[in-house]
């Protein structure tokens, strides 16, 4: 019996993950945790009796405590809450399926408690890389990457040597819009953006797919994950979404990992590693019925939020955490209506042009450079235009 606790239980992640320890009762629910949304969280309690729950809105959480009278669960709120799930005694495993740079904390004291991590928040290494790597081979844990590409790459990486490695392909499925010019996305609205054409994502994600800086954010994420510098890692659009990602060795040997489109295998791989098991229901691989498998060069002129990341992963320090930053508060203020599409990067840009780098930041200087980030973003986004 494997013990895990979910961090983000109710986001498209961790509804996910649920999905799957429904269907393998090898794996039990210890904790779970949300940021306000209890109603789901409530059902998610009733079936999987969790000794631990966590709802960072004070308020909802003393509504839910009342609502749960009847189960033996303890209900705990806010960062304090979310740390004592994160380094619950009985888990093993914490799947870390927040979104945003709040589930840096919680990661850090999982890892510092001995728990095994199942890495879905790319905040963590996005921001604070520099201090995660070190801490998990300190305290001898593994991480274990939940995002489809970064799943691949570390499949195509299984029993190889990390000095053969030449270069990581990562692919991406170019979202809603692409082939389209920056012209054409002038009058974007949510609902278009929200459109991916291969997965199920949550909002914030669907965006940054939209946007390509869920790449940038995920080229950073990979060269922390795989210690490749970011110059050696290739973005690569892939419209159909089947190969995931690749790694090309010093041979010219390219290995891949393929599969249809569904975040749940990725999920079910960390959970389960080193081995594998099946998924009832799962969709599989027709290679007669798929009739191509094309790839592009990514449109940096038009989805330059892409290549911002990768500008910002090659500075280091505390510029990928503005980038971070600046996206989440401009992601959340365009779903809002408040802003234009284009804005996004625009506003990321603007962020990274003004911001004062900080070389090796501590815990709180990210933290502080995420408050900063944000108070700036307020005051020049109306302001800012595209050049």
């Amino acid at each position: 019996m494997k013990k895990i606790a979910v961090l983000g239980s109710t986001g498209s992640i961790g509804t996910q993950t649920l999905d799957i320890v429904r269907k393998h009762s090898e794996l039990k629910i210890t904790a779970l945790t949300a940021g306000s949304n209890i109603e789901l969280l409530e059902k998610q309690v009733r079936e999987f009796l969790p000794s631990l729950v966590c709802v960072y809105n004070e308020e909802k959480a003393a509504k839910l405590r009342e609502n749960i009278k009847d189960c033996s669960t303890k209900v705990v709120a806010g960062m304090d809450g979310l740390i004592a799930c994160a380094a619950q005694a009985e888990a093993e495993t914490v799947v870390t399926a927040m979104v945003g740079m709040i589930g840096i904390q919680p990661t850090i004291e999982a890892i510092k408690a001995g728990k095994d991590i199942a890495l879905a928040n790319k905040e963590t290494l996005v921001t604070a890389g520099h201090l995660i790597m070190p801490l998990i081979k300190e305290k001898k844990v593994s991480l274990l990457p939940v995002d489809s590409e970064h799943s691949a790459i570390f499949q195509s990486l299984h029993g190889e040597k990390e000095r053969d490695v030449h270069k990581i392909i990562l692919t991406a499925s170019g979202g809603p819009f692409r082939g389209k010019k920056l012209s054409e996305l002038t009058d974007v609205q949510p609902k278009d953006a929200l459109k991916h054409p291969n997965w199920a994502m949550g909002q914030k994600l669907t965006i940054d797919s939209a946007t390509m800086v869920n790449k940038g954010l995920e080229v950073m994420e990979a060269a922390w994950l795989f210690a490749v510098p970011i110059d050696r890692i290739q973005v690569v659009v892939h419209p159909q979404s089947i190969i995931h990602s690749m790694v090309e060795y010093i041979d010219g040997s390219v290995l891949a990992q393929l599969g249809a489109p569904d975040m749940r295998l990725p999920i079910q791989y960390a959970l389960f590693y080193p081995d594998r098991t099946t998924f009832p229901g799962v969709e599989r691989l027709d290679f007669i019925s798929l009739s191509q498998l094309t790839f592009e060069e990514p449109d940096l002129d038009t989805f330059y939020g892409l290549k911002l990341g990768c500008t910002a992963g090659r500075i280091g320090g505390s510029m990928p955490t503005v980038y971070n930053a600046a996206n989440e508060w401009a992601v959340a203020e365009f779903l809002q209506g408040r802003i234009a599409f284009l804005d996004i990067p625009a506003i990321i840009q603007e962020a990274m042009r003004h911001h004062q780098l900080i070389h090796n930041p501590s815990l709180n200087e990210i933290l502080n450079t995420e408050q900063e980030t944000y108070d700036f973003v307020r005051g020049v986004a109306k302001s800012v235009s595209l050049q």
